[in-house]
């Protein structure tokens, strides 16, 4: 084997002018080969000397372009199936060298070690690797090591060195290299986000791993891992948080798809923070009906309607939802798990609505909906259904699986009858839409139904009798005359700010039918006392699904069979705090 011989001139000097360092020698390391060639062209172009690896620099060789392989830097093979590569002195030397002082210039000169002025490298796919399934020694393999090695070396010596990781900086990089180096301020810049990148890598392989640990099993979770990194990065900042006085931005975190957050805006102004918790909790809700076609309005995090179609109708879904209650739903958000019509763009527009969101958009829906200059339209991939939810208390975290029926509860087979006659088809369908919906509703929640929508929604109050109660007066007070003509009716009010004032009697009907009466109806947690459950009774509600679970059951049951009415119990409540 060869003594590796330095192929440029090894300065013996300290760095004069720490604020722009040229670019001579640069260590190009990718898994992602995105933009690869057209970077080492504008390098070699401006004469910088490119040290590569494997498929790295087989890549660049493919395209006519020199490159010097690192086992010649080195002296060393690349061995072990690829995992030793860069791994050495000679590399990490001519990376991590203080040009600030004379001694470490001096040193570099003895050994024969050249520096490296810029690093760009990406990371193996991880979690892409895990989020396909893939079993654990082969999640394991894509762990890298040599990769962070040389990001977080040269982000620590940033004041000479300059680290990429995004394939989005080969342009930038390709223009300061032309300018004569980098400046100081980019420099560090380019090292806070390669250490966020290195830290979110990390995060992602120390939170999978301690899953395995705690459970044996790759892909399984039964209890919350040991540890649990999020590795969030900063997508944008907003405007203000839930209040003007607070800062806000919105985060992603890497390797994950779908969801509000990775949403591709079509139109309309800048989303807000509370834009992005109520549009999360709109998806929440319209992706909890399986393959029905379903629509949610939702203010403030709670539903002012929910609807699914018989007919996979996306506008008659949209019609049942806003004709629950139209008063809260100005100024609301709107999700869908189904492509968003013309039909329904046109019963929206004439509604004030802060976002529309969905998995796809018909043209004209776009070209309908755009013309309201401030109405945000989010395309959104399905959100994730599983894994783990996280919110911060003080001092830390609490954190929990996703809510997700894991014990199968919304299947109706899995119910037990405890009051009344079973129910028929139409009502089984009914109580099983209410079931679904009541997951979307703030604690305590009671949730009426009808024909696929909801008709009267109680939520956030501190005793389920009072969600009762606000349930049945909503069902019966804010109901439109027709839910066929909701948005007709709603529209011109809800233009100028009627709907919710004072002037909202044009759209309400004064003489509508009691919507509880007939109606079913959900509770997501059980009844502690059978006072709250004969409000529904009086109210004339037919049928009833409830978790069970009270030392009061017998009592709760006892006042359903006085009354003749239907009841099931699930065996699992759906608290939403």
């Amino acid at each position: 084997m060869s003594t590796p011989v330095p192929t440029t001139p090894v300065p013996t000097e300290a760095l004069t002018d720490p604020e722009q360092v040229p670019v001579r020698r640069a260590l190009i390391s990718v898994y992602d080969k995105t933009g690869l060639v057209e970077l080492a062209t504008a390098l070699v172009g401006a004469g910088v000397e490119i040290l590569s690896t494997g498929s790295t620099a087989a890549t660049i060789a493919a395209a006519g372009l020199p490159a010097t392989p690192v086992e010649e830097v080195t002296g060393f093979p690349e061995c072990l199936e690829g995992r030793v590569k860069t791994l050495h002195p000679r590399i990490h030397a001519g990376i991590l060298a203080d040009r600030r002082k004379s001694e470490h210039m001096t040193r570099l000169d003895e050994l024969g070690v050249t520096p490296i002025d810029l690093v760009v490298v990406n990371l193996y796919p991880f979690t892409d690797t895990v989020a396909s399934g893939a079993p654990f020694n082969a999640c394991v393999e894509q762990i890298d090591i040599g990769g962070p090695s040389m990001v977080r070396a040269a982000a620590k010596n940033h004041p000479a060195v300059a680290v990429v990781t995004d394939p989005a900086d080969y342009p930038a990089v390709a223009a300061a290299v032309a300018a004569g180096g980098f400046q100081l301020a980019d420099r560090r810049r380019l090292a806070a986000r390669a250490y966020a990148h290195t830290a979110a890598y990390d995060a992602a392989v120390a939170t999978w791993f301690a899953q395995q640990i705690e459970t044996g099993e790759p892909q399984a979770a039964p209890v919350p891992p040991a540890y649990v990194g999020l590795g969030l990065e900063r997508l944008e900042t907003l405007r203000y948080g839930e209040n003007p006085h607070q800062a806000a931005a919105v985060y992603t975190r890497p390797g994950t798809t779908g969801g509000v957050a990775r949403a591709t805006q079509l139109h309309g102004k800048a989303m807000s923070f509370n834009n992005y918790t109520d549009t999360d909790a709109a998806l929440r809700a319209a992706y909890d009906h399986g393959d029905d076609v379903a629509v949610a309005v939702i203010k403030h995090a709670n539903p002012c309607g929910i609807a699914v179609s018989a007919d996979g109708d996306v506008a008659e879904a949209h019609r049942k939802a806003h004709g629950c209650d139209p008063v809260s739903a100005y100024g609301g958000v709107i999700a869908t798990n189904a492509t968003v019509t013309a039909a329904m763009a046109r019963q929206v527009a004439p509604i004030f609505t802060e976002v529309v969101a969905a998995p796809a958009f018909e043209d004209e829906a776009v070209a309908i909906l755009s013309a309201k200059k401030n109405l945000r339209l989010l395309l959104v991939e399905p959100p994730a259904r599983e894994g783990y939810e996280i919110k911060a208390v003080s001092g830390g975290a609490v954190v929990q699986q996703r809510d997700t029926y894991q014990a199968h509860d919304d299947d109706p087979s899995t119910w037990q009858l405890v009051s009344g006659q079973a129910a028929d088809d139409a009502t089984l369908a009914d109580l099983r839409f209410a079931w679904r919906s009541v997951r979307a509703v703030r604690s305590n929640a009671i949730l009426l139904a009808h024909d696929g929508a909801t008709v009267g929604v109680g939520m956030g109050q501190v005793n389920r009798v009072d969600s009762c109660r606000l349930a049945v007066e909503r069902a019966n007070t804010l109901g439109l005359r027709s839910t066929g003509d909701a948005a007709a009716e709603a529209g011109p009010q809800a233009e100028t700010g009627a709907v919710g004032g004072a002037d909202a009697s044009t759209v309400l009907s004064a003489d509508a039918p009691e919507r509880a009466r007939g109606a079913v109806a959900a509770s997501d947690a059980f009844f502690p006392f059978a006072d709250g459950l004969q409000v529904l009774i009086d109210a004339g509600v037919t049928a009833v699904v409830q978790p069970g679970g009270s030392i009061r059951d017998e009592e709760v049951i006892a006042a359903a069979r006085a009354a003749g009415v239907t009841m099931y119990l699930t065996g699992s409540r759906h608290f939403a705090h």
